[in-house]
């Protein structure tokens, strides 16, 4: 193990500090490791760390010229370069010397000075001298992953050479100017830099100190500062990549919109991985293109400094859209105020209308596929003031265009559909900008998270389970997706907006490019998970099916047909996948009821309407000594305004538990003083006759523990002494006021819990600093506080239900909660689609607790039936459609792997042809690249289908093969 591992070197650790101190000195003798001469110069970048002479020096590094060397003082190694050991850089004849150099011109093999143009000052002896420029104008500082480099460059100068700038760009050197360049950047630098940005977020300042300290730990400060050209250099060195990736170094033409930008492999796209026919694409629900939505309030941007100076690379070729175009866009579109109808509380309604300051972007929106989350190119824009329809509905619009010829179904998933859907067309229709074909179906949805913070109707409306043709999605993918693009927003913030634009763009194809290479594994992961799970839900649902008669059956089947198909223009039609609920009766509506059966009545009636009066304030002083026991431990020490405030709260339940103890003695009966209970919990002692019913009372309280007082209510004296006591009407009362007071602990419980949900999506989720973070925080546990009272309350209700003698049928109405029951998910509460699960309420029991008390119980079980049957079916149907997409997806994603392999494979042809050989040598290289990519997918689906084979093939006596095998 790790741990094993560092106590075994601990044992050596001065082993190993030795032997790191040893590595100081030089070896003896120091000789070249080369000729054997003089070694004075050690190379820390050569394997072993060498020694050379000054002679060897250079020629040894002819060909690595970033190597870091130290040269030998007499007493220890210091810092050097290959330019103070005299080497130069030849360009245009393999490291040699051009033969058409200037005669006169010697090689530089003196020490450099310094050189007036820099700003270091060598006078100061403190400088290191390979931190000092030199005193000649032939040198250019390199930027490379080893450090700025000070190197004397030798340009060749024959009479066909090519310019300064492009002999360095074809020695992998990126001049930071064309016109006689100083600065240059070695393309591994610019890789390793663009490589780190996109993994670790790292900013173009942050690189470049970290470049300085390796080039000086000591004195970075003293290192040239090449940051801004850092910047505009890598600006440029993303175009060319994504030039390069996408072949208009093999086109004669210009990038379109969002031609520069990846998308899913596995996404259907008519005419680049399949090929259906008409009928398919209008019949076959697998032809449909799903989408999801968002916006990120995180990826803002602040207003240029300087709007007027500014020069776009790549303006709209990518993932954010053109800008000209959609600034047009937005004025020509009318913005009407958003509100929230239909969702509590929604973060993107709420932001609709925030203004948006010294910000010229409040954040972005966009639009990714809902299966495997990759962007779609030319669909992020810019929020001017929140999270807009008038943004979104450009971003769809450019969506449904992009490879979808013929396709005509749409599944778009969005946080607040509900809502943004209903004018969508309308919207459209009025502007001259975007358009969405009529023919167009969109079917709207609304992700597996965010549904639950929507009134009650739209899980059923809008949830992905219910839409047919969706497979098994959760329509919250894009989500995942904005936490790469948070790392590098606080960076981006403050750049010029097209380096704003350039900087998301390449995160975005990135994001894309890794999802394309590792498609086939995860359609390997889904595709396994799929099959188990359809095997799994078709068994529960055929479970759940054999218990419903045809009758039933052809009925709720034909209920699903019709909501289904009338969706979209009534969506009210899906609510038959969700039971209409009524509120059970409080403990208020059952005392009233209670009170008005007996006005009116005889002197016994009268007396039961006393009774429940007192019994219903017990039950609230009872749940008042509960409030005060939880508080009381909560404060523990406490201040002292705390502690007065405790004290006055003991006081007041001091003096109602007196008053009800007083009042007590004319409820029961017979007068038996040995009703009242003391404070330990067991039976108090008889209190004499002749005491004051005051004192009586006030006797047995703790004024300070007030909350251990036994109220004389039947639950606390137990059934068999109030039986003694003639006292069963008592009884019977308590038993009614307690499902009421079960009833209101649950409704509760139920609205504390939402709320905590709600907090966590709205606000602990989107809380971007440690105030606001910790006001939310503090709302959630105001919830969380009250929730814990209810469920104390409950537990002790429940506990009363028995002590009353409940029937078997109350008490499995209302269970023992236990705190799994109080872990509200969005999964649990609809949203967990598993197979098995489906069979029962989704929901802990007491969601469904809600049922009418004068409805029929066999009603109300053929209407939960009816529900459960539907999402169970639900389930199966979703599942199944799982497997079935996934299946075509491995056969799309292999068709465009192919495609894309025989597009680069005809450019090499015609590159071959041309004498175009570098083209030609890359177009063949990228056609085997996406080659591999596409046997890596048939591999994968051939070891698939072997794999089940086997799984369906039952050794010999064994039984038949397992479920699933024909799923």
């Amino acid at each position: 193990t790790s741990n094993s591992y560092l106590l075994e070197w601990l044992s050596r650790k001065t082993e190993f500090l030795d032997a790191l101190l040893d590595m100081e000195a030089p070896p003896k003798p120091r000789q070249c490791s080369s000729c054997g001469g003089d070694g004075i110069y050690r190379c820390s970048d050569c394997f072993g760390q060498p020694l050379f002479c000054t002679l060897c020096t250079r020629n040894k590094h002819r060909m690595l010229p970033f190597h870091r060397i130290s040269q030998w003082t007499g007493s220890f190694f210091e810092d050097s370069s290959l330019n103070l050991a005299g080497f130069q850089v030849h360009l245009g004849h393999e490291g040699k010397s051009c033969p058409s150099r200037a005669p006169n011109k010697p090689d530089l093999n003196e020490l450099p000075g310094s050189g007036p143009d820099e700003w270091i000052d060598t006078d100061e002896e403190y400088i290191p001298s390979n931190l000092r420029a030199p005193d000649h104008e032939d040198y250019l500082t390199i930027v490379d992953t080893t450090g700025i480099h000070y190197l004397t460059i030798n340009y060749c100068r024959c009479p066909d050479s090519p310019p300064a700038y492009m002999q360095l760009f074809r020695n992998k050197l990126f001049p930071a100017t064309l016109d006689q360049p100083r600065t240059a950047f070695t393309f591994h630098v610019l890789d390793d830099f663009i490589r780190d940005n996109l993994e670790c977020g790292t900013s173009g300042s942050n690189y470049f100190s970290k470049l300085r300290r390796i080039t000086s730990n000591i004195f970075p400060h003293l290192v040239p500062n090449r940051y801004r050209e850092l910047l505009r250099v890598s600006r440029i060195w993303r175009l060319l990549k994504l030039l390069k990736w996408k072949g208009f170094g093999h086109r004669n033409r210009e990038p379109k919109q969002g031609e520069l930008a990846l998308f899913c492999p596995s996404c259907p796209q008519p005419g680049i991985n399949c090929n259906p026919t008409d009928e398919e694409l209008y019949f076959s629900w697998k032809y449909t293109r799903t989408l999801v939505m968002d916006g990120n309030f995180k990826a803002e941007h602040m207003h240029d400094k300087r709007p007027e100076d500014q020069i776009w690379l790549m303006d709209g070729l990518a993932y954010m859209v053109g800008r000209s175009e959609y600034q047009s866009y937005l004025k020509a579109t009318h913005h009407p105020l958003e509100v929230s109808i239909h969702f509590n509380n929604h973060r993107a309604v709420n932001q609709a209308n925030k203004s948006r300051g010294k910000l010229e972007s409040t954040g972005v929106g966009g639009t990714a596929c809902a299966r495997h989350g990759c962007f779609v190119p030319h669909t992020l824009v810019d929020f001017q003031k929140g999270e807009r329809q008038v943004n979104m509905d450009y971003s769809l619009a450019y969506a449904m265009q992009y490879n979808m010829k013929n396709i005509v179904r749409i599944i778009n998933f969005y946080d607040i559909n509900c809502a943004y859907i209903k004018k969508l067309r309308s919207r459209v229709r009025n502007s001259n900008f975007i358009e969405i074909l009529d023919d167009v179906k969109i079917i709207p949805g609304i992700g597996i998270w965010h549904v639950h913070g929507h009134q009650t109707e739209c899980f059923a409306r809008h949830g992905p389970l219910f839409i047919q043709g969706a497979g098994w999605v959760d329509g919250e993918i894009i989500e995942t997706l904005w936490s790469m693009l948070n790392i590098v927003s606080p960076s981006a913030r403050g750049m010029s907006s097209p380096h704003h634009q350039e900087l998301l763009d390449f995160q975005m194809n990135d994001s894309n490019f890794m999802k394309m290479i590792r498609m086939s594994q995860s359609l390997v992961r889904k595709y396994r998970k799929a099959v188990r799970a359809s095997a799994s839900a078709s068994a529960a649902f055929n479970d759940l099916d054999g218990t419903v008669n045809d009758e039933q059956r052809q009925k709720w089947v034909t209920q699903e047909l019709h909501a289904q198909k009338n969706r979209i223009s009534n969506p009210s039609a899906m609510d038959i996948f969700d039971v209409q609920l009524q509120k059970a009766p409080t403990m208020q509506v059952v005392e009233l009821d209670l009170l008005r059966s007996v006005a009116g009545g005889d002197s016994f009636d009268k007396s039961r309407g006393r009774n429940t009066t007192w019994l219903s304030r017990g039950l609230k002083l009872e749940e008042g000594q509960i409030a005060f026991a939880r508080e009381r431990r909560k404060m523990g020490g406490g201040q002292c305004n705390e502690q007065l405030a405790l004290a006055r709260r003991a006081d007041r339940l001091c003096g109602d538990i007196s008053a009800f103890l007083t009042e007590a003695r004319a409820y029961f009966g017979n007068g038996d003083t040995d009703i009242c209970l003391s404070d330990d919990g067991g039976e108090g002692e008889a209190v004499e006759e002749s005491a004051d019913e005051e004192e009586v009372a006030e006797e047995g309280i703790d004024r300070e523990r007030p909350d251990q007082v036994i109220l004389p209510l039947p639950s606390n004296l137990g059934l068999q002494r109030c039986q003694g006591l003639k006292m069963n009407h008592l009884v019977e009362l308590e038993l009614k006021l307690r499902i009421g007071q079960a009833n209101d602990a649950l409704h509760e419980i139920r609205l504390a819990l939402a709320n905590k949900d709600r907090l966590f999506r709205t606000q602990v989720r989107h809380a971007d600093n440690y105030v606001k973070k910790t006001q939310a925080w503090s709302k959630v546990n105001s919830f969380d506080t009250a929730l814990q009272l209810k469920v104390a309350v409950y537990r002790a209700c429940r506990i009363a239900l028995q002590n009353l003698g409940a029937d078997n049928e109350t008490l499995q109405k209302y269970k023992v909660l236990e705190d799994a029951d109080l872990k509200m998910k969005a999964t649990a509460s609809g949203g967990n689609k598993d197979a098995r699960s489906s069979r029962n309420d989704h929901l802990s029991w007491f969601w469904s607790l809600d049922v009418p008390r004068d409805t029929d119980r066999n009603d109300w079980m053929s209407e939960f039936y009816r529900v459960h049957w539907l999402r169970s079916k639900a389930v199966k149907d979703r599942w199944q459609e799982e497997v079935e997409l996934l299946r075509a997806e491995f056969e799309w994603a292999t068709n465009f792997f192919q495609r894309t392999a025989e597009d680069w494979e005809h450019r090499s042809v015609r590159c071959q042809n041309k004498r175009l050989e570098g083209q030609a040598c890359y177009a063949a290289r990228q056609s085997a690249i996406y080659g591999r990519l596409r046997d890596q997918c048939k591999v994968a689906w051939e070891k698939l289908n072997a794999d089940q084979t086997r799984a369906c093939s039952p050794l010999e006596g064994e039984g038949s093969p397992s479920v699933g095998c024909n799923s």
